[in-house]
């Protein structure tokens, strides 16, 4: 059990915002130090929470439940860059609440319930360049709302409730806004005239989409500078005259627009300037023939048209010579009519993909300069040798998701200046000289998921200046040891192959980046890798991975595998390893900077795996069975960063093992049977207040034991419980009852005559309220207390005295005391049912017990009644010394008088007994009356 110090207890109490600990949140690093990314999206939060880090540069609170956003919710967030806020149920947010937030360049509120925007909302946002308030219910906008805004470049209000084109004058006087975007709001006009602007607006793009117009205008004059205008799905009519003629227009969109066909006809014809037109699902357009309109636009240099299912499409472009980059894709083309590209000779870029083509088009032989053609997604079962014969310029080349089943190498003898060629997801069954003839510049090939079982040697020659190469499919395919010969520059290799066949990647010198799936037959042998990948000096990433059960690799395979690969940055092995690697897996290799390894049995893992791997910065052992981070004891990690141990069998993390990891900055241990105990209390609160580390989820982690809180959060365990040393404890109880069982023998050695007193005393008090409870009559004068020593003087003297010549009634144990009964309670009752009480003091006396539990109870019932009820007679002289040892007889004769039958046998014995009489007579008041034959002990 851990002692607690006094500091961590501390660091449980407060509540940090510049931990790692957040409930609701994860931290990522970003791709610079000082960037700090916080993602609190989809937790059902109600509110922003207060644990987001002060230093945090984005944080995303998107798809929560946020109703509301306050003025110190954010205070503190000074670095703050990128605040995501969508997809809430935010109705209001207080004015001031970005007040502290003014390194804000970027604002995210779209899809919430905001009905109005207040004048102070967005105060202190001077550097905020980006604004969605999307998707909201907005009705209203103050006029000062945007003056806090000098710098807002990019504001959306799409499908609001706005219906007056005048509470857009605030927004549009902004010096540096570019793009509005208002689509699907409820303007019924937007009109320049209506628009008191105090000077020119800087709007460049205008999205008015999904709009109802009576009347739209939108004169140069007001927006000098606009260049891009959407009006898809609008319905208005624009009234074109020389005051509105959109002539400075470079980009429209339209797309599903109702408006008819000679007013769209009219738009394009003024639109001089105009060379992006996006026009999509405008199939009654086309019928009408308004693609004539469009090539007639001299300055047009870019058309989309896809999602346009007219037949014979590109048949209606014959005159676009002009263009540039043309978007045919998606329109159900089965088939490109001769001629019908044949005079865009300027085309650089065509689109086909998602089509019905059969073959390549006829016409692309005639695109002389054409550089992308992308015929991705089509059912081209061929390519003739004919079909690139004039595409000297083409550099990109989609072929990918066809049926192409074989290929000829004079397909592409004459693609120069081709870099990227796609064939993959085709159905290829083999390459062989394909390639031979070119295209020697090729930069990038993907010929994945194909048929090919076989890569024979020769497969790639003539493609050697090949970058990336991408060969992998699902059910692998050989590789000779030749395949790859004369590949001196490729840097990038993905390649399938069957886990009981050698690959031979000898040659590939300038290698930077392999993956390798495998694929397994059960029955077959291990892979004999020995010197396959020996020759990979320059290798900086490996990827292997396999699908399915095996038996593992030979023990000397990570050997050689591993150790010549002096510049490996990064390693990933996935169901590779059946058992843990060796304590010389890596070699000398001290340039790791990621290792993964998972899908494997690591429970006996050797630390001194990683004694090479000094400079290690991310490190995953997910999947792997590890039971315990003693391992962490015994590396040299110090410049790790990340460790991730998803899905192991940790039920104890003891933290201290982290020590050793000083540059930990994010822990994974999601998925582990965790414990809710105090042996991981000092782990919990370690995560709790950990300003270092990040455990990534840590408050969403659940406990698998005990099973009484099994599915309990672990962070939420109560670890006050925890804090106190059980060694402690017990050695601190024992030495407490060992003092008390000392204390309690010298307490009764030298006091035990007190404490007997002190208990018959509690017996009388018992006795006494009982009775008192009672309040029955006296039965008796005189109560005798005497022992059976001086029965003899009793019977010849008191009794014929007492009795007999003055008539007391006494009671005498010998003869009134109950048969059967108690002798404690027959001596209280016999004390409590008397007037008073007589005790025949003698030397016998005091050493009785049971007479001085009489003398107690009676001197007990004389100071609780405060009456004199006791009378005092002593048959012998006995010195003060003698009586030392009663202290209670000494503290009753210094306070009480007495009768002495000593002193009276010098007088005469009637005397006596009349004074005995007369103490019988009195009453029940106390008196200090003092007779000659009566007085007070000597001392």
């Amino acid at each position: 059990m851990v002692t607690w110090s006094p500091l961590l207890l501390l660091l449980l109490r407060l509540r940090t915002s510049f931990g790692f600990s957040l409930k609701n949140c994860t931290v990522h690093a970003g791709p610079a130090p000082a960037v700090v990314l916080v993602d609190c999206s989809n937790h059902r939060l109600l509110s922003v929470p207060d644990d987001l880090p002060r230093d945090a540069t984005a944080v995303n609170l998107g798809y929560n439940l946020l109703t509301q956003v306050r003025r110190n919710q954010l205070q503190g967030l000074t670095q703050l860059k990128v605040l995501d806020l969508q997809s809430n149920a935010i109705v209001h947010v207080e004015g001031g609440s970005f007040a502290h937030t003014g390194s804000l360049k970027t604002l995210e509120l779209s899809r919430n319930k905001l009905t109005e925007l207040a004048e102070n909302l967005f105060q202190g946002l001077h550097e905020l360049t980006s604004l969605d308030l999307s998707f909201n219910l907005i009705r209203f906008v103050h006029t000062s709302t945007f003056q806090f805004l000098p710098r807002l470049q990019k504001l959306l209000l799409d499908c609001n409730q706005l219906t007056e084109v005048a509470d857009l004058q605030p927004l549009l006087n902004l010096p540096s806004l570019k793009y509005l975007s208002v689509s699907g709001n409820w303007f019924t006009s937007f009109q320049s005239q209506d628009l008191q602007l105090q000077q020119p607006s800087s709007l460049t793009a205008l999205d008015v989409s999904f709009s109802r117009f009576e009347a739209f205008s939108i004169w140069p004059a007001t927006f000098p500078h606009l260049e891009v205008l959407n009006l898809s799905n609008c319905v208005f009519k624009w009234e074109i005259t020389d005051r509105s003629s959109p002539e400075n227009l470079t980009q429209l969109h339209f797309s599903q627009t109702l408006v008819p066909f000679q007013q769209v006809q009219e738009i394009l014809q003024s639109a001089a300037s105009l060379e992006h037109l996006r026009m999509t699902y405008i199939d009654a357009w086309i019928h009408h023939g308004l693609l004539a309109t469009v090539c007639s636009i001299s300055s047009l240099r870019t058309l989309e048209l896809y999602f346009n299912k007219v037949e014979n499409l590109s048949a209606r472009l014959e005159s676009c010579s002009q263009l540039l980059h043309l978007d045919l894709s998606c329109s159900d083309m089965a088939g490109v009519p001769p001629g019908s590209l044949r005079l865009m000779t300027q085309l650089k870029l065509l689109n086909l993909e998602v089509n019905l083509l059969t073959r390549v088009p006829e016409d692309i032989r005639s695109l002389s300069s054409l550089q992308v053609l992308n015929l991705k997604d089509n059912r081209i079962s061929e390519l003739g040798c004919e079909d690139f014969s004039n595409t000297s310029a083409l550099v990109e080349l989609q072929l990918s998701s066809n049926r192409i089943s074989s290929l000829d190498q004079c397909i592409f003898r004459r693609m120069v200046s081709l870099r990227v060629l796609d064939l993959g997801h085709n159905l290829l069954w083999m390459v062989d000289g394909v390639f031979s003839l070119g295209p020697a510049g090729l930069r990038s090939l993907d010929v994945s998921r194909n048929m090919v079982t076989v890569y024979d040697d020769g497969s790639f020659q003539g493609l050697g200046g090949l970058m990336y190469l991408d060969v992998s499919s699902e059910n692998g395919g050989r590789v000779t040891p030749g395949a790859f010969l004369g590949l001196d520059r490729l840097r990038s290799l993905h390649v399938s192959i069957p886990m009981d066949y050698e690959c031979d990647f000898r040659g590939l010198h300038q290698l930077e980046t392999l993956t390798i799936s495998m694929t397994m037959d059960p029955g077959r042998a291990p892979p004999r890798y020995s010197q396959a990948l020996f020759h990979l000096r320059s290798l900086r990433s490996l990827h292997v991975s396999c699908r399915g059960f095996h038996y593992g690799f030979p023990l000397d395979v990570p050997l050689d595998m591993l150790r010549s690969m002096r510049n490996l940055e990064e390693f990933t092995a996935v169901n590779i390893y059946v058992s843990a690697p060796g304590p010389d897996t890596f070699g000398s290799n001290r340039r790791l900077r990621s290792l993964r390894i998972s899908q494997a049995d690591l429970s006996d893992l050797d630390p001194e795996m990683f004694r090479p791997t000094a400079e290690l910065q991310s490190l995953d052992l997910s999947d792997t069975r590890i039971s315990s981070l003693e391992f962490l004891l015994r590396v040299n990690l110090s410049s790790l960063r990340n460790l991730t141990l998803r899905d192991n069998a940790l039920v104890v993390v003891n933290h201290t093992f982290f020590r050793f990891l000083p540059a930990l900055s994010l822990l994974d241990l999601t998925n582990n049977p965790l414990a809710c105990e105090c042996v991981n209390a000092g782990f919990i609160v370690w995560a709790r207040s950990s300003l270092r580390t990040q455990v990534l989820n840590g408050h969403q982690y659940s406990c698998s034991f005990p099973l009484a809180q099994r599915g309990t959060k672990l962070l939420d365990l109560d670890v006050h419980l925890c804090w106190v040393d059980l060694n402690f404890l017990c050695f601190l109880s024992t030495s407490l009852l060992v003092l008390v069982m000392l204390v309690a023998s010298f307490t009764y050695h030298l006091l035990q005559w007190h404490l007997l007193y002190a208990y018959h005393l509690l017996l009388a008090f018992v006795y006494d309220r009982r009775n008192r409870r009672r309040t029955r009559p006296h039965g008796y004068d005189a109560f005798v207390s005497y022992n059976v020593k001086d029965e003899l003087w009793v019977y010849e003297e008191m009794l014929p005295a007492l009795e007999e010549q003055q008539g007391w009634k006494l009671c005498l144990h010998h003869r009134d005391f109950q048969p059967g009964k108690p002798i404690i309670e027959n001596i209280t009752d016999a004390i409590y049912s008397s007037r008073k009480t007589i005790c025949v003091i003698s030397r016998s006396y005091l050493q009785s017990e049971w007479c001085s539990r009489e003398i107690q109870m009676a001197s007990f019932r004389l100071f609780d009644e405060q009456k004199d009820v006791l009378i005092l007679l002593f048959l012998e002289e006995i010195p003060a010394h003698q009586l030392s040892p009663y202290h209670r007889m000494r503290k009753l004769l210094k306070r009480q008088t007495y009768l002495s039958w000593a002193q009276a046998g010098r007088h005469r014995a009637g005397v006596f007994w009349q004074n005995v009489q007369r103490a019988l007579e009195c009453g029940d008041a106390p008196h200090d009356r003092v007779d000659p034959l009566m007085g007070p002990a000597q001392p």
